[in-house]
């Protein structure tokens, strides 16, 4: 088994929703951490856990941004940190993998599945090896309490309920524990 840890300077954690049901607003996080324990003998017993600080989201909009963080949204005074840990992963062929797990949103745990390509393994230019991970997965924002809306006057709401999740990882290989 080796350990990946997350390089949340060379990564992203991203995210999309409907706006007025005709365009889609974009946010991301900007502090996370993680690790990916992959065993290259067998995917199948890899496993991925995340921590995401909820209070670090950006859309690009700091009015919209408060917004999200208050109680009406994530509520960051009450539930500061979202976490991934998955419970399977599964090899779809060449380099992807679904990987189901637990989101915890707002205390509220629900199964996801994402979709998940390898970009590769490469050497640094500073003696570390690093590896590329893409993966994608779909929400409803209600599965976690986030329930805020307006109804617009010409039908339909402010905000869409399905969110888009999109993460780019570059992780950075540990030194193995214990080796002899």
């Amino acid at each position: 088994m080796t350990t990946w840890q997350i390089d949340s300077s060379h990564s992203a954690v991203e995210f999309a929703v409907k706006h007025m049901m005709i365009s889609r607003t974009k946010g991301r996080f900007t502090r996370f951490d993680g690790q990916v324990a992959l065993d290259e003998g067998n995917h199948a017993n890899s496993s991925v856990a995340v921590e995401i600080d909820v209070a670090s989201l950006t859309t690009n909009d700091e009015k919209r941004d408060e917004h999200l963080r208050s109680a009406e949204f994530f509520d960051v005074e009450q539930y500061p940190k979202m976490t991934f840990a998955s419970t399977k992963v599964t090899p779809k062929g060449g380099d992807r993998f679904e990987v189901l797990g637990e989101l915890t949103i707002r205390d509220v745990t629900q199964q996801v599945a994402l979709t998940v390509e390898a970009q590769g393994v490469g050497a640094s230019p500073w003696g570390t090896q690093v590896a590329g991970f893409e993966a994608s997965t779909e929400i409803n924002r209600k599965d976690y309490g986030l329930n805020w809306n307006v109804a617009l006057e010409t039908g339909g709401l402010l905000v869409g309920e399905t969110v888009k999740i999109n993460l780019e990882v570059e992780a950075t290989k540990q030194a193995a524990v214990g080796a002899a």
